[in-house]
Order: C-alpha cells, then structure tokens, then sequence
C-alpha cells in the first residue's frame, strides 16, 4: 500500500541554534574561491550553512569565516579535518556557547501609521536595547543585536505588526579571553 506524503506530514528538520548546535570559525588566505570550496566541501557532507559571515581580518591577507552549521555531528570531527586539509584555510575551529561571545544584528523595517502603533513598536524595541536608526512619517527602521535568541524574539514580537522587510547578520563569533578565535 503506497501512501502519498502531503506537505501536512513534512515537519521541517529543527535547525540547531548555532549556539547549541555546531559554530566554526575558520581563518582563510583572503582569496577568489576560498569559500566556493568551503562550500562545497559542507555540501558533500550533507550539512547544511545556516548562518554565515565573512570578513577581512586586521591582516588584509587573510579573512574570518564564522559559520553556523546543521547535519550529523557524528561527521563534525571529519569535516573540521577536512577544511584544515584545504590550502588557503589556515585553521578551523568548532565553538561552543562556554567558550565564545556571540552576537547577531537584524535591521527591521516597519510600516506605522498612527501614534498608538508607533507607541508600542518603540517600545518593543527599546526592551531588546534595540535603536531606531531610520524614522518617517509611515515608517521606521530598527536595529536590534544581541544573542539569536533575543533577536528571535524580538522579531517575533514585532511580526503582529507591519513588517515591511528584515535583513540579518548571521552570527559573528569570537572566543572568550585569551583563547584566540
């Protein structure tokens, strides 16, 4: 007996919160088509990138890849050696929550007309510490950072209302103390 699977019956995979689940952080020769294969290395491997952010570091020869990830952690150990192996990555290393000071930013465009709605929206985002950075008669624009949590719900807070557009960071990473990154 064949049964038809409905999108009803598909439950989206939960991702892992990065900081939960897996957080690399990879310096790399600043170069055309490192991150292609990076890449494509977590596709081989069946993983999937969920967050990313690149950046030139302090040495404009090299960059920081951060890197939050989702697949078996059985093969996090063997992924890790294998981004070591590739020539323009330096090193990389998995990070934990313990470990590492995470933050993320959104940027959130809103539509609000009337005062009471712009009441409650600028309160909403002074809670989460977050600013206006953009202020019109129809609309504003929200920066709000900090842990993805924080940033899920404070976008999830401000979802009952107008939500022009967002644009997120991904997570940015960098290891506590004198541990370097």
């Amino acid at each position: 007996m064949s049964r038809t699977i409905t999108t009803a019956d598909k439950k989206p995979m939960p991702k892992p919160d990065v900081l939960g689940g897996h957080t690399l952080s990879m310096l790399v020769n600043n170069q055309p088509g490192v991150l292609m294969r990076v890449c494509q290395l977590f596709a081989r491997r069946a993983y999937n990138i969920d967050s990313l952010v690149v950046s030139q570091g302090r040495d404009p020869r090299f960059s920081r890849l951060t890197l939050g990830i989702s697949g078996d952690p059985a093969g996090l150990d063997q992924i890790i050696k294998q981004c070591d192996k590739l020539i323009d990555v330096i090193h990389c290393t998995e990070h934990t929550p313990a470990d590492t000071v995470v933050r993320d930013m959104v940027l959130v465009k809103l539509q609000v007309t009337g005062g009471e709605k712009r009441t409650e929206v600028l309160q909403i985002i002074e809670h989460f510490g977050g600013k206006t950075i953009d202020l019109t008669e129809t609309s504003m624009i929200a920066r709000i950072e900090g842990n993805s949590e924080k940033v899920d719900g404070a976008i999830r807070l401000l979802s009952s209302y107008d939500i022009i557009e967002t644009v997120r960071t991904g997570k940015v990473v960098m290891a506590r103390g004198e541990q370097p990154t």
